[in-house]
């Protein structure tokens, strides 16, 4: 029996990051900030000398003198803090919890350069980068401090929270392991080319270090019949949500060929076992990348406190926008954060 590719739901309105005031694209996004409602706050920090810029958004009931629990959530790979990291930092700061929502290092609005490297070195530090900044932040109980991780920076979390035990609980949404796809490719579809691709890397680098060039890998201004025939739901709605839909500036599928070097010898489940804390994993039942969160789950030995939890009928870049995936995305963080932190 041949499979048959998954349908794609309709990718929706488009939502210019022009006309929301804090440059915010994904649905429902605060326009003005108003007493008694949550607020979202502009920030900045310095993380190994870069600028790093982050919203943080604090809830309803906020009081600078309080004891609120705190929540970072760490975006996709190519996204930024504006796009679906936003939208569910949002959604937690409606349930009471202080959020914070940060570009990556050499990424978005966050300094460094070259631009768009994109190494777990940095990704992860990223995400100790966040509880850093957040732990100080007014009316913070540092706690209860818990983390979420979406697609790539679901990964990313992983691999923060394994060490950092500042966390006193972890979920991923779509956890996208960078590493293995960067690696094998997705679905282990480029597992014959990894010793080729290893090599352009590696002359990528010897480029950039003799001041050459710095070469990108990952496909960008593909036309519409290009996005079509991408072989993956994950790809051809990606570039519809990225380019099209939720476009900002800052997010692009590039990052430097050079990365490739940390990214390819990097995997996100690696010594999961460290991981002592509830964890929950939220997937789309038909998602692309649901076998990533499948394998990671059981390497988790630390904790018998963890759950997958399926999204019915959900493609992986559908949980980012589409209401009802991501009421029941909510629904399910609200009552493991409520739980755990």
């Amino acid at each position: 029996m041949t499979a048959t590719r998954p349908s794609v739901t309709a990718p929706g309105p488009v939502l210019d990051y022009r006309d929301n005031p804090f440059g915010l694209v994904y649905e429902y996004a605060i326009t003005a900030n108003e007493p008694g409602k949550v607020n979202i706050h502009p920030v900045s920090y310095t993380l190994h000398g870069l600028k790093i810029v982050a919203n943080v958004y604090t809830p309803a009931d906020y009081d600078p003198n309080g004891a609120f629990p705190a929540i970072t959530v760490a975006h996709p790979n190519g996204g930024t803090k504006e796009q679906v990291a936003g939208r569910y930092a949002q959604r937690l700061a409606e349930q009471g919890y202080i959020t914070i929502a940060a570009d990556a290092s050499f990424q978005g609005h966050s300094e460094g350069e070259p631009r768009n490297v994109d190494k777990p070195y940095h990704r992860t530090d990223d995400v100790h980068g966040m509880a850093d900044f957040i732990a100080g932040f007014p009316g913070v109980d540092t706690e209860r401090v818990g983390a979420l991780g979406i697609c790539g920076g679901g990964g990313y979390t992983l691999n923060a929270v394994k060490s950092d035990k500042r966390f006193r609980a972890v979920a991923t949404l779509s956890m996208f392991n960078s590493g293995l796809v960067r690696r094998n490719g997705l679905q282990d579809s480029q597992v014959d080319t990894i010793q080729d691709r290893l090599r352009q890397a590696s002359q990528a680098r010897a480029e950039e270090a003799a001041g050459g060039t710095v070469r990108c890998a990952g496909d960008a201004d593909l036309t519409d019949e290009q996005i079509a025939a991408q072989p993956f739901a994950l790809y051809r709605q990606g570039y519809e949500y990225c380019w099209k839909t939720h476009a900002c500036p800052g997010s692009t599928f590039k990052y430097t060929m050079s990365s490739l070097l940390d990214l390819m010898a990097f995997d996100a489940t690696d010594h999961l076992d460290l991981i002592d804390v509830p964890l929950l994993m939220i997937a789309g039942s038909e998602a692309d990348t649901r076998y990533m969160s499948d394998d990671a789950l059981p390497k988790v030995t630390g904790t018998d406190d963890k759950e997958l939890f399926l999204i019915d009928g959900a493609q992986h870049i559908e949980t980012y926008w589409i209401d009802r995936y991501v009421d029941s995305a909510v629904d399910k963080l609200t009552d493991f954060f409520a739980k755990n932190l």
